[in-house]
């Protein structure tokens, strides 16, 4: 049995941690996670996937605000596994284990360091990702890499569908990985730096909607931020959330809104998306049957 700490908070992270209990190859000593965040409009306050999937084994969790001051018993400790955390990690908490961090990253490193490897390989149109178990150190996502493995990205993936496809793939990945590793199997290889390429922290901004850009580009940005921080617009100086949407054959003026078919069309620089729900800002989800039908102004102008 290979001691260890699991430092994760999110779904994706989840399922690797319980792929790991199951494998019964890790006893693990404890899960560190981000604290309860408030969530929704009543900002109730909602435990991590991982500490939920923590509680279910009856794992001791430990929920610091920071790692700063945080104290590691580092004692019989053999490796420290790192998935979807989303804090800082000192060094002196990658170092602490007899075989240092391990990371499990959501892209074919050195491609798309950072925070959103998902979704900016589906908003880039790329057709194969994939996950790597590399071990940590003080740079950010610059580890020497223990193992790849690539997934084929179907032309309907969303980042829903996408994560949950590699999460299944990333627990077994992992644990052979760390097996091979310390077992003495492994030789990590150095990342090509001139390789690298980086992604960010999403905010809401990045949702913004250019009708300039193909119905290709369009689709490829709803598929990499649905469901967060979503695509949207501007109509009457109030946000236009596209909740559902799909590329459309039908050419139409860029950011133009029209009714075909029974269908709601926005032009794009090459054709045109269809629009099958939408929020308009302080409202609920609409069909666009339904939102046509309140809002008959809105067909015929021009969306920026």
């Amino acid at each position: 049995m290979i001691n260890a700490i699991y430092f994760g908070t999110h779904e994706f992270s989840a399922t690797v941690l319980e792929y790991l209990i199951q494998s019964r190859e890790f006893n693990i000593l404890k899960v560190i996670t981000q604290p309860d965040r408030p969530v929704g409009r009543k900002q109730e306050l909602q435990k991590s996937p991982v500490k939920l999937m923590a509680e279910k084994y009856n794992l001791k969790t430990s929920e610091p605000e920071t790692l700063k001051d945080y104290e590691l018993e580092s004692e019989e400790l053999y490796i420290n596994i790192v998935c979807q955390y989303g804090l800082i990690i000192p060094e002196r908490i990658i170092e602490a284990p007899k075989f240092k961090t391990l990371n499990v990253h959501t892209s074919l490193l050195p491609k798309y360091r950072g925070a959103s490897p998902i979704q900016s390989v589906l908003v880039a149109g790329e057709q194969t990702t994939g996950n790597t178990i590399m071990l940590v150190d003080k740079k950010m996502d610059h580890g020497p890499i223990l193992n790849q493995e690539a997934t084929k990205i179907a032309p309907d993936d969303s980042y829903l569908t996408l994560s949950e496809k590699m999460s299944k793939l990333a627990g077994p990945l992992l644990v052979k990985t760390a097996l091979d590793w310390v077992n003495g199997n492994i030789t990590p290889k150095v990342q090509n730096d001139d390789e690298a390429t980086y992604c960010k922290l999403l905010t809401r901004e990045d949702g913004k909607v250019d009708f300039n850009k193909s119905a290709h580009e369009v689709f490829n940005l709803y598929r990499g931020l649905t469901p967060w921080p979503g695509i949207w617009t501007t109509w009457n100086n109030l946000r236009l959330k596209l909740l559902e949407i799909k590329p459309c054959g039908v050419s139409i003026s860029p950011g133009q809104a029209a009714w075909q078919d029974n269908k709601l069309l926005i032009g794009t620089n090459e054709s045109s998306i269809e629009v099958t729900e939408l929020q308009l800002e302080g409202k609920k989800p609409m069909t666009a049957k339904s939102f046509v039908n309140g809002y008959q102004d809105f067909i015929g102008t021009t969306l920026k």
